[in-house]
């Protein structure tokens, strides 16, 4: 098992195996940091308590949601952190929709310099673009319509844009009955329309202009950025960040732009993009955190909080009253489930004012955060069979995904998967009873809920696996694509000489469904 790196006050360092390198913050204890390191703290210390944070933890248990990281900041200091094994500090995590508010934040920063006003037209930027007949609605759609999910389309407009190779051309395109502002659609494509006029305005894509202006000033590293075929991030999805990425992000929001001293973005923006703009339709219940109103790319939340967020549970959440920012990745059918257990647990924490704590608890807390782990597949860790066909080689029979052979090589506790066909010679490694690196290109993953902006194919994922036998004729596989939200199971089941391998995709679990839609491949032992 893979211990992962925790910190709640003290320094507490785990070692991140499997060959991957850890990176390492020095630090000081309670309230102070080294370089461009965030202060840590106990929970206690900054009134919050332990107790409450441990509860959350453990309704979290057996659940549906599984969450991959975990950051809590009170008064600008990391109070409790932890990430679930084989998830790691130093991996990016798609964002989906949480890159929203990113781009948000571009359009915030041009606005500051005044590279144009919310209040611009959008077929302004493009004149090259615009259809031969413009109607009203297109002519009066502003930025701030854009901003505010209100641009007058309807809810097809993504995927008509992200179907051919001038996006801005083809939305641009699109029908528009609403009259822009009035009326809140969902509309991903809407923010790739300001991240395409943010490229227009500065010359530079949203990932670079935010580099210089945003990731840099706040110690944010490594992140990227999908791109649509003419190279514009893609803005409405497709960032990839790390979660202390995130928190600094939030962190920033709740000092009203100011950072180490430093005005990076205006406070007038800021309040503007995360007070209500607009009022979703009521469909849902009115305690619901998806109509409390929307900003510029922010919801509203209940008990005064705001948030960014992206499918599947990826949050930053800023709390104003409480002076706290709260950050999760993970994978949840539930996102409204997850958000009510932060207010039935974590709220409550920082509203303690009577906290008692002789270091217990905390020290409780920081053992639970730096043990969190994914389950593993459940089994056993060989079987007799794996001796028989190791190394051999199944003809697989022709199939959508192009796979033409498969073969397995088990060496100890390890298993390595070769799957060859139309991409070339794959090879994805799994260890049992723990996790394996590699990088691969299977055909149909990484799963995603949007192809706009997709890699090629051929392009490797990073994933980790994990196997083990449930039964002494099938070996199971989780295939964690530690980039992305999501993970592969692959079930393998042997039968004489032939093999049946059939995957299942975690954003069908996740939607009820016992299958995706790849076949199952089958295949007969040729050596």
């Amino acid at each position: 098992m893979l211990a992962r790196r925790s910190f709640i006050g003290r320094v507490g360092l785990g070692v991140i195996g499997c060959g991957v390198a850890p990176s390492r913050l020095t630090l000081v204890a309670d309230g102070g940091a080294v370089g461009n390191a965030l202060p840590r703290a106990t929970p206690e210390s900054q009134g919050v308590s332990s107790t409450g944070i441990l509860s959350f933890l453990k309704s979290l248990e057996g659940g549906p949601h599984e969450l991959h990281s975990l950051m809590i900041l009170r008064h600008g200091k990391v109070i409790a952190e932890g990430w679930w094994a084989p998830y790691q500090p130093e991996y990016n995590h798609g964002m989906y929709s949480m890159s929203k508010s990113f781009t948000s934040t571009a359009i915030g920063l041009a606005v500051d310099e005044e590279r144009l006003t919310v209040e611009d037209k959008v077929i302004s930027f493009f004149p090259k673009s615009i259809p031969a007949k413009i109607s009203d609605h297109l002519a009066a759609m502003r930025v701030k319509d854009l901003l505010t999910m209100s641009a007058g389309q309807d809810s097809s407009a993504t995927g008509k844009t992200v179907a051919v190779e001038n996006w801005v051309e083809a939305f641009l395109g699109l029908p528009v009955p609403n009259a822009p502002g009035s009326v809140f659609n969902y509309n991903s494509a809407a923010t790739y329309m300001l991240s395409a006029i943010v490229q227009k305005v500065s010359g530079d894509s949203v990932l670079d202009y935010l580099t210089s202006r945003l990731f840099k000033p706040l110690g944010i590293t490594g992140p990227y950025w999908e791109t649509c075929p003419r190279g514009i991030n893609t803005g409405g999805w497709g960032l990839h960040i790390r979660t202390e990425g995130l928190v600094r992000f939030g962190q920033l929001l709740l000092q009203k732009g100011v950072w180490n001293g430093r005005r990076i973005i205006s406070e007038e923006w800021i309040a503007e993009a995360t007070s209500k703009q607009i009022q979703q339709p009521k469909t849902e219940k009115s305690n619901a955190d998806w109509v409390q109103g929307y900003g510029y790319q922010f919801w509203r939340c209940r008990h005064g909080a705001y948030r960014g967020d992206g499918a599947f549970g990826q949050f930053t959440i800023v709390l104003p009253e409480q002076d706290a920012v709260i950050v999760m990745t993970g994978e949840s059918p539930s996102m409204q489930g997850e958000l009510d257990l932060v207010w039935e647990h974590l709220l409550p924490a920082f509203q303690n004012t009577r906290l008692i704590d002789g270091g217990k608890t905390s020290a409780k807390l920081e053992n639970v955060l730096g043990s969190l782990s994914i389950p593993l597949p459940e089994g056993t860790k060989s079987s007799a069979i794996a001796k028989r066909i190791d190394a051999k080689s199944y003809q697989i029979e022709k199939n959508s995904l192009g796979i033409e052979r498969v073969s397995f090589r088990f060496e100890g506790n390890d298993c390595s998967v070769t799957l060859v066909g139309k991409l070339g010679q794959q090879v994805v490694r799994c260890r049992m009873g723990g996790w394996k690196f590699s990088e691969a290109a299977v055909p149909g993953t990484p799963p995603r809920i949007i192809s706009g902006g997709a890699p090629a194919p051929g392009t490797p994922a990073r994933i980790v696996a994990a196997g083990a036998w449930p039964k002494t004729k099938q070996f199971v596989m989780h295939w964690r694509y530690y980039e992305t939200p999501h993970h592969d199971t692959v079930t393998c089941d042997f039968d004489g000489d032939g093999v049946s391998i059939g995957f299942l995709d975690s954003i069908s679990k996740a939607r009820g469904r016992g299958k995706d839609a790849r076949p199952i491949i089958r295949g007969t032992l040729s050596c």
